[in-house]
This record gives structure tokens, sequence and C-alpha cells, in this order.
């Protein structure tokens, strides 16, 4: 249920709406920063809230329907994040998991979701790649449960998308190394960021 939950990707659906796909176009991601990119800051705020929310649901819809289930709304979120990534309806090329691991957060608590998020922006302006701020919370969000709740086989359960998450993240760690990945900072400097890296669109 939460795979398929997370199999969901409105990034794709703005794409052919606009008449691209989102998997061969930009960056290549089926996610909110490629659609950014691709579609604009609105469309972008949209997919994020969107998958956010899709992962706060699917913990919650494990958490309800299998209450028996001691780590229901853990394997539930997680599952949702793997969908995000690797979606079966789309040959398993999804998105990088960012927003769907806040939204596992936000359904563990509002307030550690203010938490993360804020920890994600100073990572974020810090190295100012979005990609460094993914992977760092990948690894921070579950030590920080595991080390607040005692709860270390849940904190084991949340850390599992670390490893495909990294991996997904590869290549923006090459581009990063060659100077060809675009920074945070293209929010606000869009033409300074494309000139930077060669590119007029």
């Amino acid at each position: 249920m939460g795979y398929l939950i997370g199999c969901i990707s409105p990034s794709y659906l703005i794409g052919r709406k606009k008449g691209y796909d989102v998997r061969t176009s930009g960056s290549c991601n089926a996610g909110a920063s490629n659609t950014v990119i691709m579609a604009g800051k609105a469309a972008g705020i949209f997919v994020a809230l969107f998958d956010i929310l899709k992962a706060t649901a699917a913990c919650k819809l494990g958490a309800v329907l299998l209450p028996e289930l001691e780590y229901a709304w853990q394997i539930t979120g997680v599952s949702c994040v793997v969908g995000h990534m690797f979606p079966v309806f789309l040959g398993f090329r999804g998105g990088k998991g960012f927003a769907c691991l806040g939204g596992v957060v936000l359904a563990h608590s509002a307030k550690v979701f203010l938490l993360m998020l804020a920890i994600a922006v100073l990572i974020g302006f810090v190295s100012n790649y979005i990609a460094v701020s993914t992977v760092s919370m990948s690894v921070i969000w579950p030590v920080y449960y595991g080390t607040t709740t005692g709860n270390w086989a849940g904190a084991a359960i949340l850390a599992i998308p670390f490893v495909p998450d990294f991996i997904k993240h590869t290549e923006n760690f090459r581009r990063i190394s060659r100077g060809e990945e675009l920074r945070l900072s293209y929010l606000w400097k869009k033409d300074t960021e494309l000139e930077r890296i060669g590119r007029d669109d």
C-alpha cells in the first residue's frame, strides 16, 4: 500500500500536461526540484507538498489499518519513499525521495518536521546544493528518531532509504565535482547559474 501511494507522481503528470517527460528533461528527476526547473516555482511547490502529504498519508493509513503491527507506520512510510524513487508505473525511474522523507517525519511529529526542515535548509544554504541536504537528512532523521525515542529498530527501518538515496545522488555528486550541478541559488539567480554551467535554457 505504501509503495503504491509512493508511485503516484505529480511531477510526471505535470510534465506530460506541459509536453515533456520529467524523467528525460532538466535534471531527469521526477521530483519537485526538477519541476521547479521545468515548470516553475509554483508547480514545484505543489509537487513538494503533494509528495510530503502522500508519505504522511501512507504512514497514517499503515498505523490505522495495521494497529497490531508494531512498526506499521515506519514500514508503510519507507515503502512510500521507495515507491517514489522506483515507481512501477514509470519504469522504476522516479524522484529522489526528499519530500517523501519529510512526509514520514511529519507523520511522526509536526515539531520534529519543522526542526528537520530547518536543519535541511541550513545544510542546503551552507553547501548550496540540494543533493547534499537530501542525503544528509536521510541519515540525520533516523539517528534523531532513534536517539530521542530509544526505538532503534524503528530507526533502522527509517534508515533504509539512505542507500538508494545515496546511489540516486551519485551522478549529482559527480556533477558537483565537475562544477556542472545547479546550485540551490538557482532559485534566485537563475541566469547566473545557467551561465555558470553552460546552459541557456
